[in-house]
């Protein structure tokens, strides 16, 4: 299982009229998670794309369990918990400033050759990169 977590605070222009963080931008915490989940890995998606790999999403879930307000600083956890393959599942946790479960999610790619449009298997770099926290 591979586990990293990066700190965002909460702007103005992310919350809606009750304070609250609106609920489509979880999705762009998710990504910038992620994207720094793999740079921390060894890894960057300009990588992945001058390689000719692209990750589109195929499935976007979150779960709410209490609001995100203006100006807290979250922890967003991204956990990759079992080996990618052809496609690669990232979960989400988000804490707020108590350390308080606020917010899960996931997201789910796939690996796909940008010249042909068609899903591959993960480029072999990221497996190497990844292969000490997936032993068996």
């Amino acid at each position: 299982m591979y586990r990293h977590d990066i700190q965002i605070r909460v702007r103005y222009a992310d919350t809606d009229q009750m304070g609250y963080v609106y609920y489509g931008n979880y999705a762009a915490y998710y990504e910038a998670a992620r994207v720094e989940s793999l740079r921390a890995l060894g890894l960057t998606y300009r990588e992945l794309e001058a390689d000719g790999v692209m990750m589109p999403v195929l499935e976007n879930t979150s779960r709410f369990k209490a609001p995100a307000l203006y100006d807290e600083l979250l922890t967003v956890r991204t956990i990759i918990k079992e080996k990618p393959m052809v496609r690669i599942r990232f979960d989400y946790e988000i804490y707020n400033e108590a350390d308080k479960l606020i917010h899960t999610g996931e997201t789910l790619l796939a690996f796909v050759k940008m010249d042909t449009g068609r899903p591959c298997r993960m480029p072999g770099q990221m497996e190497e990169l990844l292969k000490p926290f997936f032993k068996k």
